[in-house]
């Protein structure tokens, strides 16, 4: 079980390498028909009739990436099988249409526009990667179209008390957005570890900015001392902005870093001698990483990461590996196929939430809006309400073990922010 949350995890390093216009959520506009004319029919948007529901992606599912993507669509189609076969949602079943944009933003606007405008789809469902989701995110709040879930944590999605689509109202992210993430490390620091004064070390790309604007934004609201520090992303040499977090007096430490960046400073960390707990985004926790810095912070201090995903639901895990197995037996432990599945059943609930009434985007982004938080079938629930955008708002804590398998070891079950600083 730990293997698989690993991998799911995994999974979002990898990933995170002129219709309606801007009226926001009282407008489902000129996207609207009246299949039932003037006797009273239901009101359908684009992209559905009286048995049909058509969505639409574009993912990588040629080229280095086709072995996220491929999984990616098959656990949305997955997901689809299963409802279509037990008659769909209202009667009607859904189609899902997916176009191979090879991880190119350019192929990813060509495709959203295909879908939009000429396939008419009802929404965007499982919008993939950090190129395209950054290069298209303008493109879907001017269409006004309904987007659930992106396979990207990037701050663009991060939205508080959006009202309009040029705010961000039709957009429904689902993983963790580093804006978010970074809140939820504050939260963890102040409510767990007692911290009084907190150290930020952020690369320099999208990523760090993004967490240190979250953690910074949560410390002012809380009164909370803080320090920050930026390193270039990638570089060798962070002595100097570690050898400031060291002096400051920090005794919690959040290391706003990805991939190559965070080892180099956990370990410098860990040279001038400190003795903080640090803690990490979620995309670094991986097993390779618990093996480039295990000993050097050996008897020093603990370094913590968070995670989104947790399999508590023994009945929706196997439910998701019988469905899959009938694509494909091999992705019955694939975390990409998983998330493909997550992004399906948040699209699936929205709709489930508006049966008998009018089929509009209008309808659909207001019963996600207001009807209450939704379950994740592996992980929190996720609560859109007031206009709120935050992706993931519950993580769990691991801490690097070298003992364990995989090298991290489950600390903390899910939490949300209010639980963490009511517990503190």
């Amino acid at each position: 079980m730990k293997k698989i949350i690993s991998l799911l995890l995994t999974a979002t390093m990898v990933l995170s390498l002129a219709a309606c216009g801007n009226n926001g959520s009282q407008d489902s506009g000129s996207n609207t028909s009246d299949p039932g004319g003037e006797s009273g029919g239901v009101k359908y948007s684009q992209g559905v009739t009286d048995t049909t529901v058509l969505i639409a992606n574009s993912a990588a599912t040629s080229g280095s990436y086709a072995p996220v993507g491929v999984p990616f669509n098959a656990g949305i189609q997955a997901y689809l099988d299963m409802v279509n076969a037990e008659g769909g949602i209202d009667g009607r079943t859904i189609e899902f249409l997916h176009t191979d944009d090879e991880f190119d933003p350019v192929k990813g606007k060509a495709a959203l526009q295909n879908f939009v405008e000429d396939e008419k789809v009802f929404a965007i469902v499982g919008h993939f990667g950090t190129p395209v989701v950054g290069a298209t995110i303008e493109d879907l709040k001017s269409y006004g179209i309904p987007a659930v879930y992106f396979a990207t944590g990037i701050g663009q999605l991060y939205a508080q008390n959006a009202t309009t689509n040029e705010e961000g109202y039709n957009i429904f992210p689902v993983q963790p957005i580093y804006t978010t993430e970074g809140q939820i490390m504050v939260a963890r620091g102040v409510g767990t570890f007692d911290a009084t004064k907190i150290g930020i070390i952020y690369t320099n790309d999208d990523a760090g900015k993004d967490m240190l604007t979250g953690a910074e934004e949560k410390c002012k609201e809380l009164g909370i001392d803080y320090v920050a520090e930026q390193v270039a992303a990638g570089s060798a040499d962070v002595s100097a902005a570690v050898t400031s977090i060291k002096n400051s007096g920090a005794d919690f430490i959040i290391c706003a870093a990805i991939q190559a960046t965070m080892p180099t400073i956990v370990k410098e960390l860990a040279a001038q001698g400190n003795t903080a707990p640090v803690i990490t985004t979620y995309v670094n926790v991986s097993s390779a990483i618990p093996p480039l810095v295990a000993d050097d912070i050996a008897g020093k201090f603990d370094v913590y990461g968070n995670g989104w995903v947790a399999y508590d639901d023994e009945e929706a895990l196997a439910l998701y590996q019988e469905w899959v197995g009938k694509i494909d037996e091999s992705y019955s432990m694939n975390a990409y196929a998983q998330t493909g599945w997550i992004a399906a059943h948040f699209f699936c609930e929205g709709l489930r939430r508006i049966e008998g009434q009018d089929i509009t985007w209008e309808n659909y982004m207001n019963a996600l809006e207001t009807g209450g938080p939704i379950q994740n079938p592996f992980g929190g629930k996720i609560d859109y309400a007031d206009g709120n955008r935050a992706g993931t708002q519950e993580m769990n804590l691991s801490k690097i073990n070298p003992d364990v398998e995989d090298g991290w070891e489950l600390v903390d079950g899910l939490q949300s922010m209010e639980t963490l600083l009511s517990a503190g």
